[in-house]
C-alpha cells in the first residue's frame, strides 16, 4: 500500500478560507501533489486568523510568531506552499509555466476575479487543454446571483437549510459547523475526480463549477418540503424527522442520546426494552401515522425511561435489541472512543515549527481503501516554504533568479 491513488497528479491551489482549502486537503489525502499559491505580500489568510495555537496553547490573539491559526494547521496539511504575485506580469508568466506542468487548478475567487488576473479557465485551457479547472463559489458561475459574495451562513440561509433547522417555536438556525463549506468541498472533490477520469480517457480538460447554495439545496430537497403545510408539519422539526416516530433526542440521567425507529419490528422491540409492550396494541400508537400524530406523548414516555438511566446503560440496552440509537457525543467522548481510534479518525495536529501539539487533533482521511494508502504525511507549510523546491525543480530557475524575484516581490 505504498502508492497513493492520485500519486503523480499536480494541483495548483489558488483558494483560501474553508471551501477551497478543504477540497485540496481531500485531494492531498489521496496523494496528489498540492501546491498552495499565496500572495508574497499577505501570505495565507488562515495562518493569521483566530483561533491561534502556539507554545502557550490556544488563544484569540496572536502572541508571537509561533501562534498560527488552527484552521490553517488543519486545512493545509500535506501541501506544498509557494508565494507568487499574480497581479504582476512576470508572476502571471511563472504561473502559466506551472500550469503547463499541472493537472488541476482550484480557485474560489469571486466571479470575474480570475479573468481580471488572467488565470481564468479559458486562458489556462488554451494553454493546457487537459487541465481540470475547479471554480468554487457561493452561487456558481451563472445566474443573476453569480457575482454575489458568500460565506457559509449565507449559503445555509439561501439554500433553505436554516429554514428547516431548529425547533418549531425557535428561530431559523445554522448548523453547528460550517456545513455549506464542507459539503460543497466534497462535491468539488468528487467533480474534480470525475473530470480527471474524463481527461484521462479523452485528453480533454474542463471547468468544474460548484456552488455552495446548489450543493446544500441538493441534499435538503430530498425532503418533500412543499408538502409540509398540507400535512400540518412545520418547517423546523428539531431533532425529530417528519416520517417516523419515535425519533428524537432524549435526556438521560447524565447526558443525551438519540433513538430512532423506522419499522414496525423496531417499534415492537423498543416497547419491550422500555417495559411497555402494551403500547404496540394502543390505538394511539399502533400505526406509524398514529405515532406521528401523538409524537409529544410518545416522547414523554421515552423521556421517562431514558431519564432513569445513564446514557451508557440506555444505549447498551437498546443496541442489544438491535434498536438504532447513539450517545450524543461531545469532542471529549469522541477523543476517547475506541471506534474513532480504530478508524484512525483523530490524528495529532502537528505545528510546522513546534511539532505535535498536545491535546489538539485533526481529522484523519475519511475514505479507506483496501489497496492504497491515504492520509496526511506532513504538517501545514508556512507561506513560501517550497519556493526553492518548486521553482528550481519544475521551472529550472537558478539561485540568482530566485533572489531577484524575491527582491522584486514577484515570489
Amino acid at each position: 500500500m505504498d502508492k497513493s491513488i492520485l500519486q503523480g497528479i499536480r494541483v495548483l491551489d489558488l483558494s483560501q478560507y474553508f471551501l477551497g482549502p478543504h477540497t485540496t486537503l481531500l485531494l492531498a489525502g489521496l496523494g496528489a501533489e498540492v501546491i498552495r499559491v499565496d500572495n508574497p505580500a499577505t501570505g495565507d489568510v488562515l495562518s493569521g486568523s483566530a483561533i491561534f495555537l502556539g507554545r502557550d496553547g490556544p488563544s484569540f490573539e496572536r502572541r508571537d510568531d509561533d501562534d498560527i491559526g488552527i484552521a490553517f494547521l488543519k486545512r493545509c496539511r500535506a501541501k506544498k506552499a509557494i508565494t507568487l504575485n499574480l497581479k504582476a506580469a512576470e508572476g502571471r508568466r511563472l504561473f502559466l509555466e506551472l500550469v503547463d506542468r499541472a493537472d488541476v487548478v482550484v480557485e474560489n475567487f469571486s466571479v470575474g476575479v480570475a479573468a481580471r488576473l488572467g488565470v481564468d479557465f479559458e486562458t489556462l485551457h488554451a494553454r493546457n487543454p487537459k487541465l481540470v479547472y475547479a471554480s468554487l463559489t457561493g452561487y456558481g458561475q451563472t445566474g443573476p446571483d453569480a457575482e454575489l459574495k458568500c460565506f457559509d451562513p449565507a449559503a445555509q440561509a439561501a439554500s433553505g437549510l436554516m429554514a428547516i433547522t431548529g425547533y418549531p417555536d425557535g428561530p431559523p438556525t445554522k448548523t453547528g459547523s460550517a456545513l455549506a463549506d464542507s459539503i460543497t468541498s466534497v462535491y468539488a472533490f468528487s467533480g474534480i475526480l470525475a473530470a480527471l477520469f474524463h481527461a484521462e480517457r479523452t485528453g480533454e480538460g474542463q471547468q468544474v463549477d460548484v456552488a455552495m447554495v446548489d450543493s446544500v439545496f441538493s441534499l435538503i430537497y430530498d425532503e418533500p418540503l412543499e408538502c409540509y403545510p398540507a400535512l400540518g408539519l412545520t418547517d423546523r422539526q428539531g431533532n425529530r424527522i417528519p416520517r417516523a416516530s419515535p425519533f428524537n433526542a432524549y435526556r438521560s440521567s447524565d447526558g443525551w442520546l438519540i433513538i430512532g425507529t423506522v419499522s414496525e419490528p423496531h417499534w415492537r422491540l423498543l416497547c419491550d426494552v422500555i417495559g411497555r409492550p402494551e403500547l404496540t396494541d394502543d390505538p394511539d400508537f399502533r400505526t406509524p401515522g398514529a405515532r406521528l400524530a401523538n409524537n409529544g406523548r410518545l416522547d414523554g414516555i421515552l423521556s421517562e425511561w431514558t431519564g432513569g438511566r445513564t446514557t451508557d446503560a440506555a444505549v447498551t440496552a437498546l443496541q442489544a435489541s438491535g434498536i438504532v440509537c447513539a450517545p450524543i457525543n461531545d469532542i471529549e467522548a469522541i477523543r476517547k472512543s475506541p471506534q474513532f481510534k480504530a478508524r484512525g479518525m483523530i490524528e495529532d495536529l502537528v505545528h510546522p515549527t513546534l511539532g505535535v501539539m498536545p491535546g489538539v487533533g485533526a481529522a484523519g482521511f475519511p475514505i479507506k481503501f483496501s489497496g492504497t494508502r491515504t492520509g496526511y504525511d506532513t504538517p501545514a507549510a508556512l507561506p513560501g516554504s517550497h519556493n526553492r523546491d518548486v521553482y528550481t525543480s519544475l521551472l529550472g530557475l537558478d539561485e540568482a533568479e530566485l533572489a531577484r524575484l524575491t527582491h522584486e516581490g514577484i515570489i
